[in-house]
Protein backbone atom coordinates (compact mmCIF):
# COMPACT_ATOMS: atom_id res chain seq x y z
CA UNK A 1 0.00 0.00 0.00
CA UNK A 2 2.96 2.05 0.16
CA UNK A 3 2.53 2.58 -3.83
CA UNK A 4 -1.20 4.16 -2.80
CA UNK A 5 0.44 6.28 -0.39
CA UNK A 6 3.06 8.09 -1.85
CA UNK A 7 0.21 8.19 -5.51
CA UNK A 8 -2.49 9.71 -3.17
CA UNK A 9 0.62 13.15 -2.56
CA UNK A 10 0.88 14.14 -6.09
CA UNK A 11 -2.42 13.10 -7.38
CA UNK A 12 -5.37 14.84 -5.64
CA UNK A 13 -7.85 14.28 -8.47
CA UNK A 14 -11.30 13.22 -7.03
CA UNK A 15 -13.85 13.68 -9.99
CA UNK A 16 -14.31 11.07 -12.49
CA UNK A 17 -16.94 10.74 -15.30
CA UNK A 18 -18.34 7.10 -16.54
CA UNK A 19 -19.88 6.68 -19.41
CA UNK A 20 -22.11 3.83 -20.05
CA UNK A 21 -24.16 2.35 -22.54
CA UNK A 22 -27.04 3.86 -21.12
CA UNK A 23 -25.50 7.41 -20.63
CA UNK A 24 -22.73 8.66 -18.29
CA UNK A 25 -22.46 9.96 -14.62
CA UNK A 26 -20.22 11.49 -12.65
CA UNK A 27 -18.85 10.37 -9.52
CA UNK A 28 -16.88 12.65 -6.44
CA UNK A 29 -14.65 10.41 -4.25
CA UNK A 30 -13.90 10.73 -0.81
CA UNK A 31 -10.17 11.90 0.21
CA UNK A 32 -10.94 10.15 3.39
CA UNK A 33 -10.71 7.08 2.04
CA UNK A 34 -7.16 7.35 0.46
CA UNK A 35 -6.24 4.01 -0.60
CA UNK A 36 -9.15 4.14 -2.65
CA UNK A 37 -9.67 6.83 -3.97
CA UNK A 38 -5.95 6.72 -5.25
CA UNK A 39 -6.20 3.13 -6.69
CA UNK A 40 -9.76 4.09 -8.47
CA UNK A 41 -7.88 6.99 -10.32
CA UNK A 42 -4.70 5.08 -10.57
CA UNK A 43 -7.11 2.75 -12.64
CA UNK A 44 -9.08 5.34 -14.53
CA UNK A 45 -5.54 6.91 -15.80
CA UNK A 46 -4.49 3.16 -16.72
CA UNK A 47 -8.06 2.99 -18.70
CA UNK A 48 -8.91 -0.23 -17.07
CA UNK A 49 -12.29 -0.05 -16.60
CA UNK A 50 -12.81 1.11 -20.33
CA UNK A 51 -14.93 -2.04 -21.95
CA UNK A 52 -15.42 -3.55 -18.55
CA UNK A 53 -18.93 -4.58 -17.74
CA UNK A 54 -21.87 -4.00 -15.20
CA UNK A 55 -21.42 -7.73 -14.60
CA UNK A 56 -24.22 -8.13 -11.45
CA UNK A 57 -27.42 -5.85 -11.74
CA UNK A 58 -30.13 -6.20 -8.89
CA UNK A 59 -32.88 -3.61 -9.11
CA UNK A 60 -33.84 -1.52 -5.99
CA UNK A 61 -30.14 -2.87 -4.77
CA UNK A 62 -27.22 -2.03 -6.53
CA UNK A 63 -25.08 -1.93 -9.22
CA UNK A 64 -21.69 -3.74 -9.82
CA UNK A 65 -19.03 -3.18 -12.33
CA UNK A 66 -15.29 -3.23 -13.12
CA UNK A 67 -14.91 -6.86 -14.47
CA UNK A 68 -15.81 -8.49 -17.91
CA UNK A 69 -15.50 -12.17 -19.52
CA UNK A 70 -13.14 -10.73 -22.28
CA UNK A 71 -9.55 -11.74 -22.27
CA UNK A 72 -8.37 -8.50 -22.92
CA UNK A 73 -9.60 -7.38 -19.37
CA UNK A 74 -8.18 -10.35 -18.13
CA UNK A 75 -4.82 -8.97 -19.55
CA UNK A 76 -5.47 -5.77 -18.31
CA UNK A 77 -5.40 -6.58 -14.79
CA UNK A 78 -2.23 -8.58 -15.50
CA UNK A 79 -0.19 -5.71 -16.68
CA UNK A 80 -1.01 -4.27 -13.46
CA UNK A 81 -1.00 -6.91 -10.84
CA UNK A 82 -2.40 -8.69 -8.24
CA UNK A 83 -3.33 -6.15 -4.78
CA UNK A 84 -5.73 -6.12 -2.49
CA UNK A 85 -7.19 -3.24 -0.43
CA UNK A 86 -7.24 -2.71 3.37
CA UNK A 87 -10.95 -1.82 4.73
CA UNK A 88 -11.62 2.03 5.23
CA UNK A 89 -14.86 1.39 6.78
CA UNK A 90 -14.63 3.27 10.18
CA UNK A 91 -14.88 6.97 8.32
CA UNK A 92 -18.76 7.69 8.98
CA UNK A 93 -19.67 6.93 5.55
CA UNK A 94 -23.02 4.85 4.73
CA UNK A 95 -24.15 2.89 2.48
CA UNK A 96 -26.69 5.50 1.15
CA UNK A 97 -28.94 6.00 -2.55
CA UNK A 98 -25.90 6.51 -4.65
CA UNK A 99 -22.66 6.02 -2.57
CA UNK A 100 -19.54 3.87 -4.72
CA UNK A 101 -18.22 0.96 -2.99
CA UNK A 102 -15.33 -1.98 -2.94
CA UNK A 103 -16.46 -5.31 -2.76
CA UNK A 104 -14.22 -7.68 -0.98
CA UNK A 105 -12.40 -10.24 -3.20
CA UNK A 106 -13.96 -13.43 -3.65
CA UNK A 107 -11.02 -15.60 -1.84
CA UNK A 108 -11.07 -16.61 1.19
CA UNK A 109 -10.97 -13.09 2.93
CA UNK A 110 -11.41 -12.71 6.82
CA UNK A 111 -10.36 -9.43 7.04
CA UNK A 112 -12.34 -8.03 4.59
CA UNK A 113 -9.62 -7.03 2.03
CA UNK A 114 -10.60 -5.56 -1.06
CA UNK A 115 -10.83 -6.36 -4.66
CA UNK A 116 -9.55 -3.17 -6.44
CA UNK A 117 -10.80 -3.55 -10.02
CA UNK A 118 -14.49 -3.48 -9.03
CA UNK A 119 -16.96 -1.31 -7.61
CA UNK A 120 -20.87 -0.85 -6.77
CA UNK A 121 -23.34 1.62 -6.63
CA UNK A 122 -25.90 1.57 -4.22
CA UNK A 123 -29.36 2.22 -6.06
CA UNK A 124 -31.94 1.34 -3.74
CA UNK A 125 -34.12 4.28 -2.02
CA UNK A 126 -33.21 4.87 1.52
CA UNK A 127 -30.08 2.83 1.18
CA UNK A 128 -28.55 -0.57 2.52
CA UNK A 129 -27.10 0.37 5.42
CA UNK A 130 -26.82 -3.47 5.79
CA UNK A 131 -23.19 -3.24 4.19
CA UNK A 132 -21.94 -0.39 6.44
CA UNK A 133 -19.02 -1.83 8.24
CA UNK A 134 -18.47 -4.81 5.79
CA UNK A 135 -17.14 -2.49 2.89
CA UNK A 136 -15.79 0.93 2.07
CA UNK A 137 -17.71 3.23 0.89
CA UNK A 138 -15.51 5.85 -1.20
CA UNK A 139 -17.64 8.20 -3.19
CA UNK A 140 -20.99 9.07 -4.03
CA UNK A 141 -22.85 9.81 -7.65
CA UNK A 142 -23.36 13.86 -7.62
CA UNK A 143 -24.78 13.75 -11.67
CA UNK A 144 -26.72 10.91 -13.25
CA UNK A 145 -28.29 8.28 -10.78
CA UNK A 146 -31.15 8.44 -13.51
CA UNK A 147 -28.49 6.10 -15.67
CA UNK A 148 -27.96 4.10 -12.79
CA UNK A 149 -31.55 3.49 -12.14
CA UNK A 150 -31.95 2.23 -15.89
CA UNK A 151 -29.46 0.12 -15.66
CA UNK A 152 -30.97 -1.30 -12.47
CA UNK A 153 -33.87 -1.60 -14.58
CA UNK A 154 -32.00 -4.35 -16.91
CA UNK A 155 -33.30 -7.64 -17.06
CA UNK A 156 -30.60 -10.32 -15.90
CA UNK A 157 -30.11 -13.95 -16.15
CA UNK A 158 -27.61 -16.33 -13.93
CA UNK A 159 -26.09 -14.41 -11.01
CA UNK A 160 -27.62 -11.20 -11.94
CA UNK A 161 -25.65 -10.54 -14.90
CA UNK A 162 -27.64 -8.52 -17.49
CA UNK A 163 -29.20 -10.17 -20.61
CA UNK A 164 -27.88 -7.40 -22.35
CA UNK A 165 -24.37 -6.34 -22.00
CA UNK A 166 -23.90 -3.22 -20.35
CA UNK A 167 -20.12 -1.61 -21.16
CA UNK A 168 -18.12 1.23 -19.55
CA UNK A 169 -17.54 3.17 -22.83
CA UNK A 170 -15.04 5.44 -20.80
CA UNK A 171 -13.97 6.57 -17.61
CA UNK A 172 -12.33 10.16 -17.13
CA UNK A 173 -10.60 12.68 -14.23
CA UNK A 174 -12.80 15.22 -14.83
CA UNK A 175 -11.00 17.51 -11.96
Amino acid sequence: MEFFLEYDKHHKENKVRITTDFGSFDILLYNETKFHRSNFIFLTKQKYFVDTQFYRVIDNYMVQAGNSDDVKISKKRGKIGKYLLPPDTKRGFKHDRGVISMPSSAIENPHKLASPYEFFIIQQHGGSHFLDGDYTVFGHVTRGMDVIDKIAAVETGKGDWPLQNIYIRDCEIIE
